[in-house]
């Protein structure tokens, strides 16, 4: 099957994000994405982004020229540190097709690459301009669509990520900050001389969680409520030491209506209510080290409805949902594009020790895509 054929060779190519492996980039994904357009004559270019690290977008003229939808998929993928398969060996068992990337999101990819493909050697013509977009580093700090924004007009959009083929309209945004408490050193059989910057924190922590109760008051109808997680601490130099330096970093997923400024003070409230109390703590809060709002298409926009059209002709639900990562998409809602996230795989499967997605979501990703491109106007 000439889907599985394009998916293998995909997960062949070593694309993991050079964040995470330096001797990695998406050079040679982007060479074979880019021929693969050439050689069926559909138009592609290089949209450079960093220093040998480049978007390809690939161009299929519509009946409107004044109308665009955008495709788009990232070639890059996480590492591949613990993984319990070969990451790229593409095996297939029961239906599914293992591999780093297999899942996150080169199935998205070689489905929209055929799906464009197939128009242009069925010399149909769509509706509207079609592009297909593969953007590097969406695994680290989404350069590749920053980049892609710059220039950008389009009527909307459909990014591939794994949502099990379901229609996303909504999805949770990201603040990712540090929180640095400073204390007294001392020696440890003498704690009394310092001041314990790791008890201090162990208070913050604390208090940090008793005023995320109200989160729970907070509900979005497709996303649930928000959500706080201290990921990361660090404290002290040794054991015989009364520790002067302690830090957290925090994890607070947002949802629509949420505004980040807000949401930060509203933690730097509770330390200085800390303060307040007597407690005598000394405390810096970074800017945040990732910021990535909420992403909320309106229900009745026109990519809403014509893809509720399509899955329902397909045979698939097309009850809108919401999901709680982070992707392009959110990048592209935010300068005024309506977007969707649609794609092959169950993100479970994203970055894990064994990979997959199964064939058979491929495939009506492929379907999907390619009456999508023909439909939308």
């Amino acid at each position: 099957m000439e889907l599985v054929k394009i998916l293998e060779d995909l997960i062949r190519i070593k694309s993991v994000n050079p964040a995470y492996d330096r001797e990695s980039s998406e050079k040679h994904i982007q060479a074979f994405v880019l021929d693969f357009f050439r050689e069926r004559g559909i138009l592609a270019e290089e949209q450079q982004v960093l220093d040998g690290r480049a978007n390809i977008i690939a161009k299929l003229p519509g009946k409107n020229a004044s109308r665009r939808i955008v495709f788009e998929a990232h070639c890059d993928t996480a590492g591949v540190e613990g993984m319990a398969i070969p990451p790229f060996e593409p095996q297939i068992t029961n239906g599914r097709i293992y591999g780093r990337g297999a899942c996150d999101t080169k199935a998205g990819l070689a489905a929209m690459m055929l799906a464009i493909a197939d128009l242009k050697r069925a010399k149909l013509q769509p509706a509207c301009e079609v592009w297909i977009v593969s953007a590097i580093d969406e695994e680290h700090t989404y350069r590749g669509v920053l980049k892609l924004l710059e220039d950008l007009q389009a009527a909307a959009a459909v990014v591939s990520e794994p949502t099990g083929m379901k229609m996303a309209i909504a999805s949770n945004g990201c603040l990712r900050w540090r929180i640095t408490v400073r204390g007294k050193a001392a020696h440890s059989s003498k704690p009394r001389l310092g001041t314990n910057a790791i008890e201090h924190m162990a208070r913050v922590v604390a208090s940090l969680e008793d005023a995320s109760t109200f989160l729970n008051k907070l509900h979005h109808p497709l996303l649930g409520s928000p959500t706080l997680n201290v990921g990361l601490i660090q404290g002290g130099t040794q054991v015989n030491v009364v520790p002067d330096t302690c830090w957290i970093e925090l994890d607070r997923r947002l949802i629509p209506g949420e505004d980040p400024d807000d949401v930060l003070n509203s933690y730097r409230d509770v330390l200085y209510g800390l303060q307040a109390s007597g407690e005598q703590l000394e405390w810096s809060m970074e800017e945040p080290m990732l910021q990535d709002l909420p992403m909320e298409t309106p229900p009745d926009s026109a990519i809403v409805t014509c893809t509720a059209q399509v899955l329902r002709e397909l045979g698939l639900s097309d009850q809108p949902i919401g999901v709680p990562f982070g992707s392009d998409a959110s990048k592209l809602a935010r300068t005024g594009i309506p977007s969707i996230i649609l794609g092959p795989g169950d993100i479970e499967q994203a970055h894990t020790a064994d990979e997959y997605v199964e064939l058979e979501q491929a495939e009506k990703a492929f379907l999907v895509y390619r009456r999508l491109m023909s439909l939308f106007e």
